[in-house]
């Protein structure tokens, strides 16, 4: 019986962390959807404004506890 448990939680974790990876593109994709278009003229103007975008990349950890 206790293998039978571990082999469904085992399951539920499998499939949770399916369907935590398909809605995080799902997300991606609405995200890149509602980006709004910025001509080339209207770059310049926000750079002229507030310097160049930053070349740094951002990085998230998730902590499961």
């Amino acid at each position: 019986m206790k293998v039978q448990i571990a082999d469904e939680n085992r399951l539920k974790d499998l499939i949770r962390e399916a369907v935590r990876d398909v809605l995080e593109e799902e997300v991606m994709k609405v995200k890149l959807l509602l980006t709004p278009y910025v001509s080339d003229e209207e770059q310049r103007e926000i750079e002229e404004s507030y310097g160049e975008p930053s070349k740094q990349v951002a990085r998230t950890l998730i902590l499961e506890g």
